[in-house]
């Protein structure tokens, strides 16, 4: 018989560069083991253990953090939480481990991508900004992760390599719930689901190749990391968006 799981949306209001955002790390646990995907900015930890000793999750149980992709929003507090969870190890995919490691710039906070928004700040928040991204979040990358992997947490994680956001993003299919964790592959807006976003996607043509994988999935929720939870005639949506015909 399996393990009973509990899957748990977070919600988690940031105050960042252009204004503030609501942020949707998603926890997975049973009574062994817990996985959080995803982390929000720099100082979310200690929200993010706040809700998990909500549910009833210790962080003593943390297993694993999985990364999306290497964007601030979603790597901002594994520092912390590896700090106080030892025992967690982070997995990535391998094109953005070397990204999440400090070894390559972040692709769109580096310098050079941020300079036009830079520009157009007051002198006051240009420099609050520059501090801020300046020193991205850093954590070794202890498990790669590939299309198809498979972890055995929470009743299977199904890794789906959805590039496109960027080289190494991932989205995630939880299979006892049969849930999708889309990271930014997909975004949420009122309950309905959208494409991805052009001026934060790296390819959007490989963006939208990506959502065609996700029909080989039998999805009835999806969570997104903007805009939260879809779970109305998710099939339906999907099919539309990645504009293949219904089998």
């Amino acid at each position: 018989m399996s393990k009973q799981t509990g899957v748990n949306m977070l919600h988690l209001h940031e105050n960042s560069v252009g204004g503030s955002t609501a942020l949707h790390p998603t926890l997975i646990w049973d009574d062994e083991a817990a996985v959080l995907i995803d982390t929000g900015m720099p100082g979310s930890w200690e929200r993010i253990r706040t809700a998990m000793l909500e549910a009833g999750v210790s962080p003593a149980i943390l297993k694993a953090v999985i990364l999306t992709h290497q964007d601030f929003d979603h790597i901002g507090s594994v520092p912390e939480i590896i700090a106080e969870a030892e025992q967690a190890k982070v997995y990535a995919h391998k094109l953005d481990q070397p990204y999440i490691e400090g070894t390559l710039p972040l692709i769109k906070t580096s310098p050079e991508a941020m300079a036009p928004l830079l520009e157009m700040l007051p002198e006051e928040e240009r420099q609050k900004a520059i501090d801020f991204f300046g020193n991205p979040p850093k954590a070794k990358v202890d498990h790669t992760l590939d299309d198809g992997d498979e972890l055995p947490y929470g009743g299977g994680i199904r890794v789906i390599h959805t590039p496109g956001h960027t080289d190494g993003h991932i989205s995630l299919y939880l299979v006892q719930s049969k849930t999708l964790v889309a990271g930014d592959a997909l975004i949420c807006v009122n309950g309905t689901l959208q494409g991805p976003v052009a001026r934060t996607t790296l390819d959007m043509e490989e963006a939208r190749r990506s959502l065609a994988k996700l029909l080989d999935y039998e999805i009835e929720s999806v969570i997104c990391y903007h805009g939260g939870r879809s779970d109305q005639n998710v099939k339906g949506q999907l099919e539309q968006l990645a504009q293949r015909d219904p089998a």
